[in-house]
């Protein structure tokens, strides 16, 4: 297949399982490669991976759910509750993080650009996480990005042992493809695109 055409394949696919071919060391390296081989300015390498199997998976989405009883009215709270079994249901997750001693670094080496380096943090990481999506369906497993942070970083980084200036940016539940995505659409290409010559 074509870089384009594994572009095609990545789908949000929400219902993920267990049944997963690869062995978590596989699914790790697979993981480090696409982490490794992302463009980062400056060659920064700012991402941070928390890969979870297991237990540490369960006990993530654990952590999520019990943080978003106490948000979300009782009354929704069932269909919030269902989405979570369906993160929990999955093979594992990958937790991106940004280290923001590297930021700051870069911040005071180079002045003038100073104001740019989170924004360029957030590209390197949103690069990581698109890259490990790809690489990961490319093996056939299905994975969805997800966003609970800022509400459970203090509980997890005491869990897991992260480091203070590491900052939590996305969630990627990951497993075997129970369902397929839906149709994808696309905006009109005159709304989205110019082309000068």
């Amino acid at each position: 297949m074509s870089f384009l055409d594994h572009i095609k394949q990545r789908r949000t696919i929400y219902a993920v399982g267990k049944n997963v071919a690869l062995t978590p060391e596989q699914i790790e390296s697979v993981i480090k490669e696409a982490v490794n081989h992302s463009p980062s300015a400056f060659n920064s390498q700012t991402s941070r991976i928390v890969t979870l199997f297991g237990e540490s998976h369960l006990q993530f989405w654990n952590v999520v759910r019990e943080t978003l009883r106490k948000i979300v009215p009782e009354a929704a709270f069932e269909g919030t509750n269902a989405k979570i079994n369906s993160f929990a249901a999955g093979y594992g997750t990958v937790l991106f993080y940004e280290d923001q001693d590297v930021v700051k670094s870069l911040q005071e080496q180079f002045a003038l650009y100073a104001d740019n380096f989170p924004v360029w943090s957030e590209h390197s990481s949103a690069i990581a996480q698109f890259a490990v999506w790809t690489a990961l369906s490319e093996q056939n497993i299905g994975a969805s990005l997800q966003h609970y942070n800022p509400i459970v970083d203090a509980e997890i980084a005491e869990i897991f042992d992260i480091p203070a200036n590491w900052k939590l940016r996305a969630q990627l539940v990951f497993g075997s493809i129970e369902a397929p995505a839906g149709e994808k659409t696309f905006m009109a290409e005159a709304d989205r695109f110019k082309t000068f010559n």
